[in-house]
């Protein structure tokens, strides 16, 4: 395969996070591992966007651990558990969580110092089940908006479509 990420860092996010989509549904078409899926939307969305990190903490003991799975960036926290931190939040109440400036977040959890702002994302396989969480971290406050939520909810939508 020979696909190339786009550059989408000047592109109107809706049409960004479409074109985004396009490029994923083809790139993981036929392919019915959650891990491989996970590594790819990972990359895809680091590369097109430019994020400081960008990867998956999966879901290791329901409800209460979550654990770094496929990313992209420097070094990310092993382990993170239900309730603590921006991505245990998120996991705890099943909704994604968007935080302007993470200094400002009660009980964020510092990985890399050079985050400022961040965006988690729920991930739910067919029946419904938190699977892992989509974690995108970038170096300027106020990074995220209501346009890249519904993006990357729409990009990890995979995991409730796919029959694993």
């Amino acid at each position: 395969m020979a696909e190339t990420i786009p550059d989408l860092r000047n592109v109107p996010k809706a049409r960004a996070y479409g074109e985004l989509k396009g490029h994923s549904d083809a790139i993981l078409e036929g392919v019915d591992d959650n891990v491989a899926a996970m590594a790819t939307i990972a990359t895809l969305v680091h590369h097109a966007f430019g994020h400081l990190w960008t990867g998956f903490y999966r879901v290791v003991v329901p409800g209460k651990l979550l654990r770094v799975g496929p990313y992209q960036g420097s070094l990310g926290c092993l382990d993170i558990a239900f309730g603590r931190g921006v991505c245990g939040t998120a996991a705890a109440e099943k909704r994604t969580v968007i935080v302007p400036d993470v200094e400002k977040f009660p009980g964020h959890i510092t990985c890399d110092a050079r985050s400022r702002s961040e965006i988690v994302v729920p991930v739910l396989d067919r029946q419904g089940d938190l699977i892992a969480v989509f974690d995108v971290d970038s170096e300027r406050v106020d990074a995220f908006r209501a346009e890249d939520q519904q993006g990357l909810e729409r990009l990890v939508s995979w995991f409730a479509a796919t029959k694993q």
